[in-house]
């Protein structure tokens, strides 16, 4: 497998990321630049998961006629200037306006870059392709969060956004030296050839499985990660921005357990390393509920770590459960994930104002559950037997 490429999708993944959740580190502080509630600052997460629910289902029908790296570059490019006009908004509607527009150029970057991989490589290639995007797409939720939290601090939040620009359009210029040209795509005739596959994977059980696991983990990641910040701002704990940023360090945890999962789902099957990453998840969502900063934090990053080990686990699947027109299946996939984050923003408010933290905890393992009965019954495929070298 290429490095150069190897390289180039984690930088795809990298950018996306950088700017999708920074704002979590933030929402303390746009309340009080604002003079908003709390709660309606959440709303600077979900506008942009919103835009790329709406797209993403149409991006792989452009992409199965106008290619891969070309749409891959072109929304990297054009990402950092709303990312600038954020830095401008002078309210809080305009800055949620502006992130919504930075969501509608991601699923061109994100789907598009999980329609290539699985389609320029197969079997023990495409879990660890897809397995470097995913720590790609874990070290730019980090940086971004981290980075977020600490130039706040010293500059203010507006300088984040520039910064934040800056850092994309690098990764774009990046992207377009290291990633080559797709070799194995065929254009589709039309975007209504396309759509016409629709049909097709809303009736695959294997896939619909897969969208249940996306769809869980991007919504109990941004329930966790969201309200944890408002629990963590509040007393006993009182951290500010950077503190806040600080804590995110624990996706870094990630980036050493998706590379594990990825050999043990190769040695093992992905449904087995699954349940694996589901009982971690829920035995830390647990230990967050003891009420000491320590526990909390390392609970976080098991609770990351199981999190993206699912996301690994259902990026490198779609390509084997679509029968074809795997672009579409990826861009369906994409909505369902990023409908489950908007949700994860907005669905635990009422269980934070009734009963707090413990409600949003409650819902995530609930969550968890039910998609992991889901994809153990659906995910069924041939052993690999193949050992990782």
């Amino acid at each position: 497998m290429s490095r150069r490429r190897s390289v180039g999708v984690f930088l795809a993944g990298f950018s996306v990321f950088l700017n999708l959740y920074a704002v979590q580190a933030l929402l303390p502080t746009f309340a009080d630049a604002f003079d908003v509630p709390v709660s309606r600052t959440g709303w600077t997460i979900t506008a942009p998961l919103l835009a790329v629910a709406l797209l993403a289902p149409f991006v792989g029908s452009i992409s199965d006629m106008l290619g891969r790296k070309t749409l891959i570059v072109t929304a990297m490019a054009i990402l950092p200037i709303p990312t600038l006009l954020v830095a401008d908004a002078g309210s809080l509607g305009t800055l949620i306006l502006w992130r919504f527009v930075q969501g509608l150029t991601m699923p061109f970057i994100f789907a598009v870059t999980v329609a290539y991989v699985g389609e320029e490589t197969e079997g023990h290639d495409t879990i660890r392709l897809a397995g470097t995007y995913t720590v790609g797409t874990i070290f730019g939720g980090f940086s971004g969060r981290f980075i977020a939290g600490h130039v706040t601090e010293l500059f203010g939040w507006r300088v984040t956004f520039i910064v934040f620009a800056a850092a994309t359009a690098l990764c774009c210029a990046m992207v377009v030296w290291l990633v080559p040209k797709e070799r194995r795509f065929r254009p589709v005739a039309s975007v209504a050839a396309s759509l016409r596959s629709f049909g097709d994977h809303l009736t695959n059980r294997r896939l619909l499985a897969t969208f249940a696991v996306g769809f869980s983990m991007l919504f109990c990641i941004i329930a966790v990660f969201t309200y944890v910040n408002f629990y963590l701002a509040a007393p006993p704990f009182e951290l500010g921005p950077a503190a806040l940023g600080n804590v995110f360090v624990v996706y870094l945890l990630g980036m050493v357990m998706t590379p594990i999962a990825t050999r043990l789902a190769v040695r093992f099957g992905r449904r087995a390393t699954l349940g694996l990453a589901t009982a971690v998840c829920i035995a830390a969502l647990a230990l967050t509920l003891v009420p000491n900063l320590w526990a909390i934090v390392i609970g976080l990053a098991f609770i990351a770590g199981a999190l993206f080990i699912q996301m690994a686990l259902a990026i490198g699947f779609i390509g084997t459960a679509a029968r074809h027109a795997k672009s579409t299946a990826v861009g369906l996939y994409v909505a369902c994930y990023y409908v489950g984050g908007s949700l994860g923003g907005i669905v635990p408010a009422g269980l934070w104002h009734w009963v707090g933290w413990p409600g949003c905890v409650g819902l995530a393992m609930v969550v968890q559950l039910v998609v992991v009965a889901i994809a153990t019954h659906f995910w069924r495929e041939a052993p690999v037997a193949a050992p990782v070298s």
